[in-house]
């Protein structure tokens, strides 16, 4: 099929002017760091972490140059480890007096087939991807409540979650287990003002699902999309924008698919 013409990027609207975030995963060219690019677009203060202290430090400091020192600061921040966790949220608060939003994109994948797979395959993609998710919802959770001024935490899950594919139970299981885990903590949280929601988006070409994915793969996976192309990145932010925003005011535990796939 012809692939759909390619998208308009659309320009920042104030939707979330005066916000401070805090992004996980955040460095480099993949949903994390186009949702750090759109927030500040959208007049948020970002503060961004990432395993990967050096690429975290050349994300942070291109935004920085960009947007303004005072609205951009940067953590290395493995969400395996509760400290780091705590530490990039303190951050946070220490350079803008309150957190607002929290959007936990860190996530791990990879594929092997069941029968192959090793328990340290298992355990390190479930220990990132959803162990890391409630680590962060928690952190968070615990300062928004003390606050008692609200708050969001938008979480990235995936249309796996829902959907089978082969070599990828782990991540699958841990998607799945991203999905329930908004919806539960979502129920617990209501009564503080904060809102927890996902999206689930379906095939958002990166260089690091490059790495991980064969070009076989990734041309049949596009394939199923209706509009015969993958997502920018940007496009996934922008769901996550509004989610973190006041338009989603009424919207609480919902997992919403970002995706244009047939099935």
């Amino acid at each position: 099929m012809t692939p759909a013409p390619p998208p308009r990027y659309v320009p920042g609207h104030g939707l979330l002017t005066g916000r401070t975030a805090v992004i996980t995963a955040a460095a480099g060219a993949g949903i994390g760091g186009a949702t750090a690019r759109r927030f500040l677009e959208e007049g948020a203060r970002i503060v961004i972490g990432d395993a990967h202290p050096r690429r975290l430090k050349e994300s942070a400091d291109a935004l920085a140059e960009e947007f303004g020192a005072d609205n951009v600061a940067g953590l290395p921040c493995d969400v395996t480890d509760e400290d780091q966790v705590s530490a990039l949220l303190d951050l946070a608060e220490e350079r803008h007096g309150r957190l607002d939003i929290l959007v936990n994109n860190a996530g791990l994948g990879g594929t092997a087939d069941l029968v192959e797979m090793t328990d340290e395959q298992w355990t390190q993609v479930l220990d990132v991807t959803l162990n890391g998710t409630f680590r962060c919802t928690r952190a968070a959770l615990r300062r928004m409540q003390a606050t008692g001024d609200g708050g969001v935490i938008v979480n990235n899950a995936s249309v796996i979650g829902w959907r089978a594919q082969r070599g990828q139970a782990h991540y699958a299981a841990a998607k799945a287990g991203v999905m329930a885990l908004t919806r539960c903590a979502a129920l617990e949280a209501a009564e503080y003002g904060v809102r927890i929601n996902a999206v689930s988006p379906s095939l958002a070409m990166h260089p690091h699902l490059v790495k991980v994915t064969t070009p076989e793969l990734l041309a049949e996976l596009t394939e199923k999309e209706a509009f015969g192309r993958y997502a920018e990145p940007w496009e996934i932010a922008n769901v996550i924008v509004f989610l973190a925003g006041d338009y989603a005011s009424y919207m609480t535990g919902e997992t919403v698919s970002v995706s244009s796939q047939h099935a």
